[in-house]
C-alpha cells in the first residue's frame, strides 16, 4: 500500500526557517516529503564546474544532512526534468498535494503550469505560495491598474502599501519539522559528479547583513575597493538561503532607507519582468532594436577578458571572471562600456554576466543592462555616457581596486585604449541618433 504524503518542492527558498510554501505544507494534514530536482532542461546549459550548481549543490546536501539527524526525515533528490520526476512520485507514494513557492521568470512560469496540468489529472493539488519577494506581480501598481515602469513612484508605492504586521510575519516552520515531516531514510541523493558537474574553485561568500555595514552602506557601497562595503546577499536572495522578510525587517530596524530601496530595486525589475516577459529579448523601448551594432568579436573578447586598456573596466572583468562577482558600480561602467564605447549589443554583455555571475537573477540582469544600454525602463538618456577615466577619479582615485586587479597597470604590456573616449563617445551618439530620433 502507497504511503500518504504532500511534497515540498524545494526551488528558489534554499532554508528551512521562514520558508511560506514549506510552513504551509508541514500545516497541512499529511507528513511532508521535502525533494529538489536538480532540472536538466537548465542544468544542460551550463560548464561543468559552474559554482552556482556547486553553491546550490551544497546546500542541499547540508538541508538534507539537517532533515535526516535531527528529524529522521531527508531531502529526495532528483536529476531529471521536472515532469518524469513527478511521474514516478505519483506512482511511488499516495501524494495528495504538491506545495513550491511562486517563481516568476517565464521558463519557470511554463514548468509550473505543466506540472499543475500533470498533477490535475492525478487529483492533486498545485498549491504555489509568495516568498521571495514581498509585493508581486500586480500587488504595486498605478491607481489606474497599469504597472509602474519608473522606480521611484513605484518604491513610494511600495513603502505606501506596505504593512510590517501583515508583511513581515515570520513563518516558524521550526517547531513543525519534528513533527510533520515524512519519516524515511530511503530518499535518493545526488553527487555533482552523478550530474556531470565538478565541484567549483570559485564560492558564493557568505552575506554581511551586521548593523555597522548597514548603518555605513550609503557612504560606503559606491567604494569598490572598499572591503565589505557592500553585503553579497545577491545570491542569497536568489537562491533564497535567507529571507527577504528578515532582510527588510533589518533595513528598518536599522532606519536605513538606502539599504532598504536596494531590496526594493530588486522587487521592481522582477515585476517589470512579470509584466513584461519579452524584455528578456526585446528592447523595452521598441526602437531601440533599431539601433545599428557594430559587434566586433574581437573587442567583445577583449572586453570579458579584461583588457580594453581601461583600468577599472579591466579590473571589473578580471574580479568577475576571478570570483563570480563585480562590485555593482563597476558594474554600471562596464555594461555602458561595451554597448555605448564599443557598441556591442547588449544581449551579448547579458548572457555573458548570466554564464559568470553568482548572484545571477534574470530579471534584475536584463533590466539592468537594458537601463545601461538606454533601452529600458527608467533609462537615463542615450546621450547619458560614462566617461570611464573620471570615474576611477570618483569612486577609486587611490587606485586601490584597479591596482589589486590589474597589477600590471604601469608596465609596459599593459594593452592601449581599446578604442578612443572621445572618438567612441561621438560614433555612439550618432548610431542611437540615426536609430532612436
Amino acid at each position: 500500500m502507497k504511503e500518504t504524503v504532500s511534497i515540498f518542492w524545494f526551488r528558489r527558498d534554499l532554508r528551512l526557517d521562514d520558508n511560506v510554501g514549506l510552513y504551509q505544507a508541514l500545516t497541512s494534514e499529511h507528513p511532508t516529503l521535502p525533494i529538489f530536482i536538480f532540472d536538466k532542461e537548465i542544468l544542460g546549459q551550463l560548464p561543468k564546474k559552474d559554482s552556482r550548481v556547486s553553491f546550490i549543490h551544497e546546500k542541499i546536501q547540508f538541508l538534507h544532512q539537517k532533515l535526516a539527524t535531527d528529524f529522521g526525515s531527508g531531502l529526495a533528490q532528483f536529476h531529471d526534468t521536472p515532469k518524469p520526476v513527478f511521474e514516478k512520485l505519483i506512482q511511488t507514494y499516495d501524494v495528495k498535494a504538491v506545495f513550491t513557492n511562486h517563481d516568476y521568470e517565464p521558463y519557470a512560469q511554463e514548468r509550473d503550469k505543466h506540472i499543475k496540468d500533470l498533477l490535475e489529472k492525478s487529483n492533486i493539488a498545485f498549491k504555489t505560495f509568495k516568498d521571495q519577494v514581498i509585493f508581486e506581480k500586480n500587488e504595486v501598481v498605478k491607481d489606474d491598474g497599469d504597472p509602474y515602469v519608473v522606480y521611484t513612484p513605484y518604491m513610494k508605492k511600495w513603502k505606501e502599501n506596505f504593512n510590517p504586521s501583515i508583511h513581515l510575519v515570520n513563518y516558524d516552520t521550526l517547531p513543525l519539522l519534528s513533527k510533520k515531516l515524512f519519516k524515511t531514510k530511503a530518499l535518493p541523493k545526488i553527487s555533482l559528479k552523478e550530474m556531470g558537474f565538478e565541484p567549483s574553485d570559485i564560492k558564493v561568500p557568505d552575506y554581511v547583513v551586521s548593523s555597522d555595514l548597514i548603518k555605513k552602506y550609503a557612504e560606503t557601497r559606491d567604494y569598490p575597493a572598499i572591503e565589505n562595503g557592500t553585503s553579497h546577499l545577491g545570491p542569497h536572495l536568489r537562491f533564497g538561503t535567507v529571507s527577504i522578510r528578515k532582510m527588510v525587517k533589518k533595513a528598518i530596524a536599522e532606519k536605513n532607507e538606502t539599504f532598504w530601496n536596494e531590496l526594493i530595486w530588486r522587487e521592481f525589475f522582477m515585476q517589470i519582468l512579470w509584466h513584461f516577459p519579452d524584455t528578456v529579448h526585446k528592447a523595452f523601448k521598441p526602437k531601440y532594436d533599431h539601433i545599428q551594432w557594430r559587434n566586433n568579436e574581437e573587442e567583445f573578447e577583449r572586453w570579458k577578458l579584461g583588457q580594453t586598456g581601461y583600468a577599472l573596466v579591466d579590473a571589473g572583468m578580471r574580479e568577475l571572471n576571478k570570483t563570480g562577482y563585480m562590485h555593482n558600480r563597476v558594474r554600471m561602467l562596464v555594461a555602458s562600456f561595451l554597448c555605448k564605447h564599443l557598441l556591442i549589443d547588449w544581449r551579448w554583455g547579458e548572457a555573458y554576466f548570466a554564464e559568470k555571475l553568482l548572484d545571477y537573477e534574470m530579471a534584475s540582469n536584463v533590466g539592468n543592462w537594458q537601463w545601461a544600454a538606454g533601452s529600458g525602463v527608467d533609462a537615463a538618456p542615450y546621450f547619458r555616457i560614462f566617461n570611464p577615466m573620471t570615474q576611477v577619479e570618483k569612486f577609486d582615485k587611490k587606485l586601490d581596486y584597479i591596482n589589486h586587479w590589474v597589477p600590471e597597470l604601469q608596465e609596459l604590456n599593459y594593452p592601449a585604449p581599446i578604442v578612443d573616449h572621445k572618438m567612441a563617445r561621438e560614433r555612439c551618439l550618432k548610431v542611437y541618433k540615426e536609430a532612436v530620433g
